[in-house]
C-alpha cells in the first residue's frame, strides 16, 4: 500500500519517519501530476509547496493551530493530507473539491481566501484575540507568498503585527520569486539579496523576528524553522524559498507561469487535451495591439497577471507600453489617474473580481477627476470552475453608481473590437468593458439599428422585449425562438453599451407588452435594476422582469452548471416569460401592437 493511501488526517504525518515523509513527498507530487493534468488547475504553485505543507502538518496541529494559506490556490497539497483525496477526481468540478480552501469542505480550512494579501490580516486578528481571551494552547501561522507581499494590504498587516511583539504569530513568506509571472519591484531585490545572504532586512527593520532563509523542499529543515519560530514566542517571520513547479517538467520548464493554472493536459507529453477556442480574451489581446499601433499615447497596465488578461502580445510588441504593478490593484488604478493627467491614455486590464479591491481609487481618483482611464474587466459574470470569489457577478451593481463612467459589455468578438476602440476614444471620463472566461463564440450581428440600440431579432407582434446584456445574447435569441414557437411575437435588443442606460429603452418597452432584462451580473443593482429606473423615471408601465444572478454566493462548477443553477437556461426563463404572458392575458386583453 502506497504511504498517501494510509493518510487522511495530518496526525498519521507524525507517526511516519524522516525517509518516510520524504517517499510521501514523492507520492503527493504524483498525485497533483496525474490529477491536475486531468482536471486543470494550479498545478505549479502545489507541486512547489509539497514539503513545506508536510512539515507545517507535522509541527502544527490542525485544526487547534490554524494555518492560513495566502493565496488559496497553494492549499491541494493541504487538502490532499487532510483527507480529501477522493475530492480530487473532480477538482473544481460539481461533486468535487474547490480550487481554493473551502469551510464548507474542511474544519482544517479557516479562510477561503482566493484573493492575496489578505492572510497577514486574518492572522493579526486571530493573534490578537488569543491575546483577548487569554489562549496560549494554540498557534497561528500565516502562510503567504513572496508575490502576495507586493499587495499594500499585506504590508499593512505586518505594521499592525510588529506592534505587537508579546503576541505569538508564524508568518511563513513562500519566496519562489512568482505570483503568477516573476515578483517586480524593489521587494523582489530586497528578497534576492536576502537569499544570497546579504543585505538589510526589512522584516528586523520593522520590528519583527526572521529566520532563514530556509530551503523549502528540506522537510526536516522547514520543520526546524519553524519549532524555532514558535520557541520565540512572538511575531517571527520564517523564510523559505522553494520552486514552483518543482519535480515535472512541464511546469519547471514552461518560462512564461511554471504550470501556474493548467487547462486539462497529458501529463506525459504536456500537451493540451483539446484545443481552446478562440476566446473573449484573445480578442482583446489582438485588437489592443492593432490600437497601440495606431496610438502613441496608449499603455497597458496589469496587476501580476499579464498573460491571463491577453496583455503579453502587447508586451511582446511594445515591451515599454506594459506595466505590472505586482499584485496591486488599488496603486494600479490611482497610477492610472495620474498617467491620464500626463497626457497618456492607459488601458487598466485586470480581472472583475479583483477591481472590487479598487473601488475608491476609481471612484475618487479616476472618476471625480473625469479621468479618460479605460478599465477591461475579464471574468465578468460567472467564470465556473474557480468558485464563488472568483466571479465577476458585482461589477455593474457596483460600478453603475459611478458617476461619468461609462460601461460596455459586448456580446461577441466583433463587439468587443468595436467598443473597445469607442472606449479608448472617449475623453470625457473614465470607460469600461466586461466580458467573461471563455470562448467568443460565432459574431452575433445586428439586423437593424434603434436609436443606437442593436436589434438582433424583430418577429410577430409586440408581446416581449428582451433587453440582452453582453454574451448572453445567444441564450436571448434561443429564448426568443422558443417564445415564438408558443406564437409570441418577440424583440431582442443589445445596447452594447449598459451605463449610461439608453432612453431608446424606455420606448421600446412602451411598445410591447411585456420587458426582459438578461444578465450575468447579480440581479441587485444590476443592468436589470438600472433599466427598470429609467422605465420608472419616463413613466412606462410596461411589467419588467429581470433574470440574472441571485444575491449569494456560487458554488464551484463549470460555467454552464453554475448558470443552470441560476435559472439563466432558455427553458427557464421561457417558461417564466410563458407564465408571466399567461398572467398578463388574465388580466387584460391583448392589443394589436405597432410596428417599429
Amino acid at each position: 500500500m502506497a504511504l498517501l493511501d494510509t493518510v487522511h488526517d495530518p496526525a498519521r504525518l507524525r507517526e511516519l519517519t524522516a525517509a518516510q515523509l520524504r517517499d510521501l513527498a514523492g507520492e503527493i507530487r504524483a498525485f497533483l501530476i496525474d490529477r491536475v493534468s486531468a482536471s486543470g488547475g494550479h498545478l505549479g504553485p502545489n507541486l512547489g509547496v509539497v514539503e513545506l505543507t508536510i512539515a507545517l502538518h507535522t509541527v502544527f496541529e490542525s485544526p487547534r493551530d490554524r494555518v492560513l494559506w495566502d493565496t488559496g490556490h497553494q492549499s491541494y497539497v493541504h487538502k490532499i493530507l487532510t483527507g480529501r483525496q477522493a475530492g480530487f477526481d473532480r477538482l473544481r468540478r460539481t461533486g468535487g473539491v474547490s480550487g481554493y480552501p473551502s469551510r464548507e469542505e474542511s474544519e482544517h480550512d479557516l479562510v477561503e481566501n482566493s484573493h492575496a494579501s489578505t492572510a497577514l490580516s486574518y492572522a493579526d486578528g486571530l493573534a490578537r484575540a488569543d491575546a483577548h481571551l487569554g489562549r496560549r494552547d494554540r498557534a497561528t501561522v500565516a502562510v503567504i507568498g513572496d508575490g502576495a507581499l507586493t499587495g499594500g494590504m499585506a504590508w499593512e498587516a505586518l505594521n499592525n503585527i510588529a506592534g505587537g511583539p508579546d503576541r505569538p504569530l508564524v508568518i511563513v513568506l513562500n519566496d519562489n520569486g512568482r505570483s503568477y509571472a516573476p515578483t517586480v519591484g524593489g521587494l523582489a531585490e530586497h528578497l534576492a539579496d536576502l537569499r544570497a545572504g546579504h543585505g538589510a532586512n526589512v522584516f528586523e527593520q520593522l520590528g519583527l523576528l526572521y529566520t532563514g532563509p530556509v530551503d523549502g523542499h528540506d522537510i526536516a529543515a522547514v520543520q526546524h524553522a519553524l519549532r524555532h519560530a514558535v520557541a520565540l514566542e512572538g511575531p517571527v517571520v520564517v523564510h523559505v524559498v522553494t520552486a514552483k513547479g518543482k519535480g515535472h517538467p512541464h511546469t519547471e520548464n514552461n518560462e512564461l507561469d511554471l504550470g501556474h493554472a493548467i487547462k486539462p493536459m497529458d501529463p506525459v507529453t504536456g500537451r493540451a487535451l483539446k484545443s481552446s477556442p478562440r476566446s473573449f480574451t484573445s480578442v482583446f489581446s489582438e485588437a489592443l495591439v492593432e490600437l497601440a499601433q495606431r496610438r502613441d499615447d496608449m499603455v497597458a497596465i496589469t496587476a501580476a497577471m499579464t498573460e491571463p488578461t491577453g496583455l503579453l502580445p502587447l508586451r511582446q510588441r511594445f515591451p515599454d507600453r506594459v506595466i505590472d504593478v505586482g499584485i496591486a490593484e488599488q496603486h494600479a488604478v490611482t497610477m492610472a489617474a495620474g498617467l491620464s493627467m500626463g497626457g497618456v491614455h492607459p488601458v487598466v486590464a485586470i480581472y472583475s473580481t479583483f477591481v472590487n479591491r479598487a473601488l475608491d481609487q476609481l471612484l475618487m481618483d479616476v472618476a471625480l477627476h473625469r479621468r479618460p482611464v479605460t478599465f477591461v474587466l475579464d471574468r465578468s459574470g460567472v467564470t465556473g470552475d474557480d468558485g464563488p470569489s472568483h466571479n465577476g457577478m458585482w461589477d455593474l451593481s457596483v460600478l453603475q453608481v459611478v458617476p461619468g463612467l461609462r460601461i460596455a459589455a459586448p456580446r461577441d468578438g466583433a463587439r468587443l473590437a468595436e467598443l473597445l476602440t469607442e472606449a479608448v476614444a472617449w475623453q470625457e471620463g473614465p470607460t469600461l468593458l466586461r466580458f467573461p472566461k471563455g470562448p467568443a463564440g460565432d459574431d452575433l450581428p445586428a439586423v437593424a439599428v434603434f436609436n443606437g440600440l442593436d436589434v438582433l431579432r424583430r418577429s410577430g407582434s409586440l408581446d416581449v422585449l428582451i433587453v440582452s446584456i453582453g454574451a448572453l445574447a445567444g441564450l436571448a435569441l434561443v429564448v426568443a425562438e422558443d417564445l415564438a414557437a408558443r406564437g409570441l411575437g418577440v424583440t431582442v435588443v443589445d445596447p452594447r453599451w449598459v451605463t449610461p442606460v439608453n432612453s431608446a429603452l424606455a420606448d421600446l418597452a412602451r411598445r410591447h407588452r411585456l420587458a426582459i432584462t438578461v444578465e450575468d451580473n447579480s440581479r441587485a443593482g444590476g443592468a436589470g435594476s438600472a433599466i427598470a429606473q429609467t422605465l420608472r423615471d419616463n413613466d412606462v408601465h410596461t411589467p419588467l422582469r429581470e433574470f440574472g444572478i441571485p444575491r449569494r454566493f456560487l458554488g464551484h462548477g463549470s460555467r454552464a452548471e453554475v448558470l443552470a443553477a441560476c435559472g439563466l437556461t432558455a427553458q427557464d426563463i421561457t417558461k417564466a416569460v410563458a407564465g408571466l404572458i399567461t398572467d398578463l392575458d388574465a388580466r387584460e386583453p391583448v392589443g394589436s401592437g405597432v410596428e417599429l
